[in-house]
């Protein structure tokens, strides 16, 4: 079968290979993969910034966003052909750690965990793939066209998770008026999860695209691109930060709402620094009993509830989020910046 795979490591090193059809020791479900999508991740991985091969093995097999159809399934494991899944890319360390033995993955302790086309398990991207059921998700079928945005949907379920989580440590606190900074794909469906939980809705990005500012507009938001500190000036309750920009990340966590909370769901490159203040940021936190915390990955109880959140979502509004779709054979292509570019996702079905 073909398959994209990279040289951990080793800049320029993607192609596409023939390799061996999935061991059924990887998992007693097969599945026929139909989308793969692309993120920042995956180019960084390309580059040689990082990624990790499984041991013994040079090449990784990259993609962690996944959408697939289930070919083969054991009677009982509450699968069946035909249906659609979605792989969890983190699976637990095998120690496990206090936050594995209880499903949180997501919240590793010692860092042994692995991850689907990043650390040391081959992705998704490849014509079929092989897992145990407990690391698959069922999704609607309506969503065939978009399930491939469950897991990006699932690193802002997680931090909606733990936003109110936070909040019930006061019975007073409500999350009235959220602000999402960047409008990309995790941004925009950071905002789709804001209006979900009733909030007002404000989306700062620095780009003036009319087809980001139409779908907060259609969401029912506010896009806001002429000022950052307009945007952070409204004192929301709650921030989702999505750049990783350093001077969004400052503007954030020192513009809230008096008890509010930030989640810093962007990673920053490390290529800027800026200069900050942190006297008057302690200062501020402490008197307002604000909160300021980081948020990556998931694991599957958030990507249930991301299930449920794109099950709820309008169709043709998710569909707009997908903005090119490229046959696995142009996989290059997929990896191009285009402007208007939204969500790549190569599509196995082209």
């Amino acid at each position: 079968m073909l398959a994209l795979t990279v040289k951990p490591g080793t800049a320029h090193s993607g192609s596409l290979d023939h390799v061996a059809e999935p061991d059924a020791q990887r998992g007693a479900i097969l599945v026929r993969t139909l989308a793969v999508g692309i993120c920042g991740t995956d180019r960084e991985i390309l580059s040689g910034a990082y990624g990790r091969a499984s041991p013994g093995h040079e090449r990784l097999i990259l993609g962690h966003e996944s959408l697939g159809e289930v070919q083969q399934a054991p009677a009982g494991c509450g699968l069946q052909p035909g249906d659609l899944v979605v792989g969890i890319v983190r699976q637990p360390d095998p120690v496990p750690c206090e936050a594995c033995r209880q499903g949180e993955w997501d919240m590793c302790r010692n860092g042994q965990y692995t991850e689907h086309g990043i650390k040391e398990l081959d992705g998704f991207c490849a014509e079929r793939f092989r897992s145990e059921p407990q690391y698959l998700v069922s999704i609607d079928p309506r969503l065939r066209d978009t399930g491939v945005l469950l897991e990006p949907t699932s690193v802002v379920a997680k931090a909606w998770d733990h936003i109110e989580r936070i909040g019930q440590r006061t019975r007073s606190w409500q999350a009235r008026r959220a602000l999402v900074t960047g409008a990309g794909p995790v941004g925009l469906l950071a905002a789709l999860l804001a209006r979900q939980h009733g909030c007002e809705l404000h989306v700062y990005d620095h780009s003036s695209d009319s087809l980001k500012q139409a779908l907060v507009e259609r969401l029912g938001g506010r896009y806001h691109c002429e000022s950052l500190e307009a945007a952070t000036a409204l004192a929301p309750d709650v921030i989702v930060e999505c750049t990783g920009a350093p001077e969004v990340v400052a503007a954030c966590i020192s513009r809230n709402a008096a008890g509010g909370i930030v989640c810093l769901a962007g990673l920053s490159s490390g290529a800027h620094r800026i200069a900050y203040d942190f006297t008057a940021l302690n200062r501020s936190m402490v008197l307002e009993n604000d909160v300021v915390f980081g948020s990556v990955n998931a694991n599957r109880r958030h990507y249930e509830a991301a299930a449920v959140a794109l099950a709820r979502a309008d169709a043709n509004w998710l569909r707009s989020l997908i903005t090119r779709r490229v046959a696995l054979s142009q996989w290059q292509d997929a990896l191009k910046r285009e402007s208007g570019d939204i969500k790549v996702v190569i599509d196995f079905t082209l």
